[in-house]
């Protein structure tokens, strides 16, 4: 225990990164690519791990090396940096946002269930549930008791990775078997698998603004414990949360695979019914003991989800408009830019739910899409703020990781130009 507790206590924004990682791309997309095409693509996780992992690399090793987080870097570009991830910011934060309130809705929706509640249409069911989840995540950030679940953020990693290593060592030895007759194969030669490999990748493991926001991150926490953290910690606290986060969706898609590949059940468009689905996976593989467990650690991993992104957005666009305006933005002091930005942030996202809410599946796949194809430009964003002069050398990575990062930047664009080819 001591060694554990010494391990736990070593990981800081890393774990706040695998908190807004683990979300929709884990307990939808991973289990749904398991559940068309079984095994197959593992691969692919293992792929666009090792394309984005420099990138998301160099938020933390920026912060490590000057104390100051990437969008600094981005400043010494030139401003159009700054305004051009900020453009991007306030392009995708309404439907991302959107997007993963819609999954924690329905998973609350299924796990009390209030499908249908009071006789209202259960998209009515879910625009409510989503704005109080939003309400509630607005007072903590307000409040700032969004440090208790902070705190608490070790132990719902750890629940969810726990139940679901268990789940599938289960079913890997006792599972239903429909795998094994299964025929559908994934082909680059169907549009479709094309259309859903861009969504599975375009959040797999998450967007790259994560690199932006975990750089933010590292600087709060070294502001709070007055030391910058060195790279050696920072790189170890990365490290974790990264490779935690690939662990878990591996473990996500043979959930899908073992339990729904090749069973003739497609899986649901609604939120609350794709959640019914994904929390019977886990009952059909531990029995009935472990749903209120796992019915717990998913409604607090989406919802930490939930609250992560609510605070990022807003965090990271207050950092900009601070670069871009200095003296306008410390005037009139940057929490009231950031308070305005998360009121907006609300605003827009309640309006989306509102009125194009019509399925839990097609807002997963616009705002995935959209990260899939604004991934290049951030990957060459953060590359070139890590390899400019104005980082220091012992920092600055070597010639190995410059050619990894212009193959990904490669991998990338040219992923992005065939999709919107297609």
């Amino acid at each position: 225990m001591t060694l554990i507790n010494h391990f736990l206590s070593r990981l800081g924004p890393g774990l706040l990164y695998a908190g807004a990682a683990v979300g929709v791309s884990h307990l939808v997309q991973s289990t749904q690519a398991g559940g068309m095409f079984g095994f197959e693509l593992i691969i692919a996780i293992i792929i666009i791990h090792a394309i984005k992992y420099p990138f998301f690399e160099f938020g933390p090793r920026y912060t490590a090396a000057t104390g100051q987080h990437i969008l600094h870097g981005y400043l010494k570009l030139g401003k159009w940096a700054v305004w051009l991830y900020l453009l991007m910011a306030i392009a995708t934060m309404f439907i991302v946002q959107a997007a993963i309130t819609v999954v924690t809705a329905g998973l609350i929706t299924n796990i009390f269930g209030l499908d249908g509640l009071g006789g209202h249409d259960p998209q009515m069911v879910a625009f409510i549930i989503g704005s109080l989840l939003l309400l509630i995540s607005f007072t903590l950030l307000v409040s700032g008791h969004y440090v208790l679940l902070d705190k608490l953020m070790k132990i719902i990693i750890l629940i969810l990775t726990v139940t679901s290593i268990a789940a599938v060592i289960m079913l890997l030895f006792d599972n239903p078997g429909h795998h094994k007759t299964a025929t559908v194969s994934f082909t680059f030669t169907d549009t479709a698998h094309l259309i859903f490999l861009a969504t599975f990748l375009g959040w797999m493991p998450a967007p790259l603004d994560l690199s932006i926001w975990h750089s933010i991150w590292a600087k709060s926490k070294n502001d709070s414990d007055g030391k910058i953290a060195s790279l050696r910690e920072t790189l170890f606290d990365f490290r974790v949360g990264f490779i935690g986060t690939a662990f878990l969706a591996i473990c996500f898609l043979l959930l899908g695979a073992l339990v729904m590949y090749g069973s003739g059940i497609p899986f649901a468009a609604g939120g609350a019914a794709f959640a019914g689905q994904l929390l019977d996976m886990y009952q059909q593989a531990l029995g009935d003991w472990a749903y209120p467990i796992v019915a717990i650690a998913a409604i607090a991993t989406m919802f930490s989800t939930t609250l992560t992104v609510l605070d990022a957005f807003p965090r990271s666009i207050s950092a900009s408009l601070e670069l871009l305006f200095p003296g306008r933005i410390r005037q009139r002091n940057p929490h009231f830019t950031y308070m305005i930005s998360l009121a907006i942030l609300i605003a827009g996202t309640l309006f989306i739910l509102f009125f194009y809410m019509t399925s839990m599946r097609e807002m997963v796949k616009i705002a995935t899409v959209i990260s899939f194809v604004a991934a290049p430009i951030i990957a060459i964003l953060n590359m070139q703020a890590v390899f400019s002069r104005h980082m220091p050398d012992q920092y600055r990575p070597g010639k190995l990781m410059w050619i990894w990062c212009w193959f990904g930047v490669a991998a990338l664009s040219a992923c992005s130009i065939f999709y919107l080819l297609l």
